[in-house]
């Protein structure tokens, strides 16, 4: 040590010990020493600092001795349980903030595959929808759903859902994370549903189906896997064989397969877009306004579902949600590879937008099985699901269903396969760890038989039964009533103008005479 912090070219007396000394430091040329008054300053505000900084270090190290660091502040926990239940509450919380985001990134999906003159329309829709969800979900959604006096089809007992107190008129709010955890995942369900029904639908028909879709379809959906007494999932749930209860770890089927199939209801009862198919009834494209925008979309989806599948573990006991989230990203990765390799051999290019839903789809497939199966099982799972959504877009446009933003393929077919993977990747190890049943042998390519499969399917096939004979009843409803689809001349001027009265981008559509007044007035140059 003694020899790094001798200076270099020091000489010693003979005889004499070695000197230690530092290397000399010269400032930097131009420096000049800070004036008294901005010294005094510095120190100043350094001290009012520390005045104001030590005591809340001290409170927050050293709680007071009856427990509470303030008057009315909530009493701090002194076991090791309780701290890991607030640390669980927080990760909760954190969860449902990047899942919330996640309606970032729809609104980039819609607008990047949307025309110029309906981008203002799917900014209302969104704010609007989440607004409706909000409201619905804490009146009798989270209930039907989750609710504690529940039986197999319905919860029940916790409508307007509300803060409880004990004898003590201690508040306990234990229930609210979970609470606001699943709001964001019934919105999420919600928004996948509009992204066929771009350029053509009445606004009224966002908030009277928002309404519907969180009070009555979604909820026994969510039930019937999740509750843990619903009619699928749990140890009590549907069984076949081994495979006691259906798996499905953040939502392929409860939430996107739910969103998809209500969006296919409402492309078959709205119809085209106009112009979308020609004369001889071949399908034409007709592209998006912004391709950056749909790539921002399709980035926050990415990173709002590390959210949606890693903290729907509901705590962090042994950091399983890392596995949980590297197996998401995984799968993401493969669904864009897989979506380009199927692009480029059927047409030799890499569409843009293909890539993004390979992406997409790489992560619904993965949503199902990501806390259920191996590393290993990622990449083809999330492979297949690139190329399921390529073909199912193509197929899908080809027999006349007008889906702008390929949501029922990537949403739908994925989600599908994303079910049912879990029949067929489940790990046994994994399948021990979790507490909603599922068939102790494993999958189908793991070791165990067709049980887990079979349950798999038939909750694909109810669910889909389900959500589109309720769907289609309720945009039909709409339809017959006030309307479901704006009018041919609307339609070619854009929902924008004919919706909102007024342009998400008005440069672009208002006459410029019109805009007199607005842009900056022209510079004069002298002669």
């Amino acid at each position: 040590m003694s020899r790094t912090l001798r200076g270099h070219g020091a000489t010693d007396a003979p005889g004499a010990p070695p000197q230690e000394r530092a290397s000399r430091v010269r400032p930097p040329a131009g420096w000049k020493m800070p004036s008294r008054k901005r010294l005094g300053f510095a120190a100043l505000t350094t001290i009012i600092t520390s005045l104001i900084a030590m005591p809340a270090a001290s409170w927050a190290l050293y709680p007071p001795d009856n427990g509470y660091t303030g008057a009315d502040a909530g009493k701090v926990p002194t076991d090791l349980l309780g701290l890991v239940n607030e640390l669980n509450y927080v990760w909760l919380i954190l969860g449902a903030a990047l899942v919330f985001f996640m309606q970032v990134g729809f609104l980039g999906l819609e607008l990047g595959f949307s025309r110029g003159k309906n981008v203002g329309s799917g900014v209302a829709k969104i704010i609007v929808n989440i607004a409706v969800a909000a409201v619905v979900w804490w009146a009798v959604g989270y209930s039907f759903a989750f609710g504690a006096d529940g039986g197999k089809i319905l919860g029940s007992g916790d409508f307007f859902y509300s803060l409880t107190f004990d004898g003590e008129g201690v508040p306990d709010a234990s229930g609210w994370p979970f609470f606001f955890f699943q709001f964001t995942f019934a919105a999420v369900s919600l928004a996948i549903v509009w992204g066929s029904t771009l350029e053509r639908i009445k606004f009224i028909a966002y908030p009277i189906f928002a309404f519907v879709f969180i009070a009555i379809i979604y909820p026994p959906v969510a039930h019937a896997t999740w509750s843990g007494v619903g009619i699928f999932g749990g140890d009590n749930g549907l069984t076949i064989g081994d495979a006691a209860g259906a798996l499905d770890f953040a939502g392929s089927g409860v939430v996107h397969l739910c969103g998809a199939t209500a969006a296919l209801a409402a492309t078959l009862v709205l119809g085209p877009r106009r112009g979308k198919y020609g004369p001889d009834g071949k399908p034409r494209a007709i592209p998006g306004h912004s391709m950056p925008i749909f790539g921002i979309g399709v980035l926050v989806l990415w990173l709002g579902w590390f959210g949606f599948n890693g903290v729907s573990t509901l705590n962090t006991d042994g950091g399983v949600f890392g596995h949980v989230i590297a197996v998401t990203n995984l799968s993401a990765a493969a669904g864009v590879i897989g979506a380009g390799l199927a692009m480029w051999l059927k047409t030799k290019t890499f569409d843009v937008g293909m890539l993004g839903n390979g992406a997409i789809a790489g992560l619904v497939a993965i949503t199902a099985p990501a806390g259920y199966v191996a590393m290993w099982a990622a990449p083809i799972i999330g492979f297949i699901g690139g190329l399921i959504v390529v073909f199912g877009v193509l197929f899908i446009d080809r027999i006349g269903i007008d889906d702008p933003v390929g949501a029922t393929s990537a949403h739908g077919l994925a989600g599908i396969w994303g079910t049912l993977a879990v029949g067929l990747f489940l790990d046994p190890k994994l399948q021990a760890y979790n507490a909603l049943g599922g068939d102790p042998s494993g999958g189908l390519f793991t070791g165990g038989g067709v049980d887990q499969l079979a349950v798999q399917a038939v909750v694909v096939i109810v669910t889909f039964l389900w959500v589109f004979a309720t769907s289609f009843a309720v945009f039909w409803l709409i339809k017959k009533t006030v309307g479901l689809r704006v009018s041919e001349e609307e339609e070619i001027a854009g929902l924008d103008i004919s919706e909102h009265g007024m342009y998400g981008y008005p440069e672009q559509f208002i006459p410029e005479a019109e805009l007199v007044g607005y842009s900056p007035a022209p510079i004069k140059t002298g002669a």
